[in-house]
């Protein structure tokens, strides 16, 4: 079953960056009116959150670059930033190489116990790595949708 669910995870993330490498830089800062953040940061902020629900529910220290967090966490926009964030081939080399690492770390951790149950924003608690691993699917397809949406918004 672990082979399956991690199989679907690269099928989630190789979606996520044929999309990434086919949306033009250009347009990927631009946040339209109606939206909190534009296409770079939703792109950041799945590497972001995934590597939470793997790594450091676990206790485990994380492999993002540093700047991930003030770019991409929860809470975080891009009226914000004050530096250059990260450019969508560098966000693109970072899910890539985040793919193959959790292939790595998940097996026999996947039924892990977390040190502390994690829960989201929506009140949901999770209890073991395979469950915040499954979780993190639907927050990189929630974010792909928003993506489109802005993408579809700026495109008309």
């Amino acid at each position: 079953m672990e082979q399956t669910i991690l199989h679907h995870m690269e099928t989630v993330r190789s979606i996520t960056i044929k999309s990434i490498n086919t949306i033009p830089e250009e347009i990927t800062d631009i946040v339209p009116e109606g939206f909190n953040n534009n296409i770079r940061w939703n792109f950041g902020h799945i590497a972001f959150v995934q590597e939470r629900l793997i790594y450091s529910v676990l206790g485990e220290k994380t492999s993002l670059p540093v700047e991930y967090e003030k770019f991409f966490g929860p809470g975080t926009k891009p009226a914000d930033w004050k530096e250059t964030p990260p450019t969508l081939m560098e966000i693109s080399s970072v899910l890539a190489e985040q793919t193959e690492r959790i292939k790595e770390f998940v097996p026999k951790r996947f039924s892990s116990k977390l040190p502390t149950p994690f829960t989201n924003r929506m009140g949901i608690s999770f209890y073991t790595l395979g469950e915040t691993l499954l979780f993190s699917f639907y927050h990189e397809a929630m974010h792909m949708e928003t993506i489109k949406r802005i993408y579809k918004t700026i495109s008309n």
